[in-house]
Order: C-alpha cells, then structure tokens, then sequence
C-alpha cells in the first residue's frame, strides 16, 4: 500500500471514528479512498481538471483537518501544473500561513517560487525564446525570494539543488534588468542614477554573467562625473568675467572651487531624488515621520506619535 494510501486512510479513520456505525464508516473511507486515487490517477495522465475538481470536492467534505492538508499539498501541485500559477501560489501561501511548521512547508516554498518563475519567464520568452530582459522582472524577483529561504531555511530539503540553480537564472536575469536601466540612465545622462543602478546589480546580484557590464556602467558614468566640475567652474568664470570680476583667459581657485562644491550638491540632490522615488508608500511614512520627529527636538510622547503618523498619511 502506498504511503498516501496509508495517510489518507489514518486521516479518514480519525474523522469518521465517532460520526457513524461500523458500516458506515467502511463505506465513507472507501468511497473518498476511491474518489482520492481518481484524482491522482488523473493528474498524473494530464488531466488536471478533473483532478483540481475531485480535490476540491474532498477538501471541501473535510475542511480544517489532516486530510486538508494533504489535499492542499495536491491541489497547489496540480494547479502549478495546469498553468495556474496564482492559484498554486494562493495555495501555497495560505498552506504555510496556517502551517508554519509542517514538515512539508518546503514543498509548499518550493511550489510557490517555481509558479512565481514561470510567470516571470513570459509566454513570449517561453514559446518564441524572445529576449525580454529588458521588461521589470516583478515575478522573478518574488521567485527569487521563495527559492532563496526555501534555500537557507531547509538546506537538506531535497527541493534545494533545483531551487539553487533556479536562482543562478535568476540573479543573471535580474543582474541583466538593473543593467539595462542603469544603461538607460547613462545614455540620457543621468549619470549619478546610472551608477546607483549599475552598483545595486553589482552588489545585490554578485557573481551573476551581468557583473562585468556592471562595472563598465559604473566606469563609464564615473569618467563623465569627473568633467563636471571642470564644466562647472569654466560657466563660473565665464560669469564672473561678464560681470567684470575675472580674467576669461584661465580659470582660476574660486572657480575651480566653485564648480566642484555645486557638482557635489547636484551629485547629493541625484542621489536623494533618486532614493525618494525608489522608496514605496510605506518607506516614504516612515521618513517623513523620522523628519517629524526630528524637528520635534528627537523626543514626542506615544500621543504625539499617533498624530504624527496620521499628519504623515494625511501629507500623502
């Protein structure tokens, strides 16, 4: 007897052992044992339709028990398997929020990043190998992120090696993406933010084919970086010229000094427009409330904590 045989009918035993007589019982446990090996017998032919809809028949005769969770694991399993990714993945996520430490959680982990990397990889990349490493990644970087702590919370799980290989993919992918806008950055001119990307791909995905083109970014943005302030300090001179106060035959120390203070404070201003616009709704709260309270001498009671935070969502 196999060993889902075995649990199925220890599952079926417990529920049913004080619902009936004796018969009964037999009955219910060989009709869902039945209607359970239907299920699996149709999902391994392909036809994951039947077998969705058997699943969640039984699971909806038996909620909140063993053999739920069982059909969880089957159902998560069988909707990734027919192209359902958001299913398998609210099935997955629902598994491991109602059952933190079950032994089977890196399944549930496992089933969850591999539905998250098929809708990161695209129909268009899938069926006609067409290039788009150049669309934001959102999926792949969830897939990223359940494949990682699949990794480092059960690195004897024997769905480890395949998810490690999986991220190798992926941090390639998402190395090449952070590549490809920083190049846009570098190309418009934007060469502070060009260099924030090209050193976020390098640090955040290191060891990735992408890393090399990363530090060609960042070269190539810290040489146009260097000429601004002699840019700079040639239109303060100029200025000062006009206005009667220079020589417009050699740029001197103030104007020297001049364009490259103003280039270090377009180079601050870049960089925190940049971080500002990068941050989400929650991170943009939370600074505004560190400012608030800053400006209230760094110390409020919990009364003025909570009109603060409400003076923050209502600024927004």
């Amino acid at each position: 007897m196999k060993p889902a045989r075995l649990l199925l009918l220890s599952c079926l035993c417990t529920l049913l052992f004080a619902c009936a007589n004796n018969d009964e019982q037999r009955t219910e446990v060989q009709n869902v044992t039945e209607a359970y090996e239907q299920a699996q017998d149709s999902i391994a032919r392909g036809n994951y339709r039947r077998g969705i809809q058997i699943f969640e028949a039984i699971q909806a005769r038996f909620p909140f028990s063993d053999l739920s969770r069982q059909i969880q694991l089957e159902l998560m399993y069988a909707y990734y398997k027919s192209g359902q990714q958001e299913q398998a993945i609210d099935a997955a996520q629902t598994f491991m929020r109602e059952n933190p430490i079950h032994p089977q959680v890196d399944y549930a982990l496992y089933i969850e990043g591999l539905s998250y990397f098929e809708d990161g990889a695209g129909i268009l990349e899938r069926l006609f190998r067409k290039d788009i490493t150049n669309r934001p990644p959102k999926e792949l970087e969830r897939a990223y992120s359940s494949l990682r702590r699949l990794v480092e919370r059960f690195p004897a799980s024997e769905y480890s090696p395949d998810a490690e290989q999986r991220m190798l993919y992926i941090k390639n992918r998402l190395a090449a993406y952070e590549n490809h806008v920083a190049d846009y950055y570098l190309r418009r001119g934007a060469y502070v933010a060009a260099l924030n990307r090209a050193k976020t791909s390098l640090e955040q995905y290191n060891g990735s084919s992408a890393n090399a083109r990363s530090l060609e970014i960042m070269a190539a943005a810290y040489a146009k970086l260097e000429a601004y302030p002699a840019r700079l300090a040639l239109v303060f001179q100029l200025t000062r010229w006009a206005a009667g106060g220079a020589d417009a035959d050699a740029v001197d120390v103030e104007s020297m000094r001049s364009g490259i203070a103003l280039a270090k404070w377009f180079a601050g201003e870049a960089r925190r427009v940049y971080r500002m616009l990068s941050e989400t709704d929650e991170e943009r709260q939370v600074t505004q409330l560190v400012e608030w309270i800053e400006r209230k001498g760094g110390a409020v009671t919990v009364r003025d904590l909570q009109q603060g935070r409400r003076k923050c969502k209502t600024a927004d």
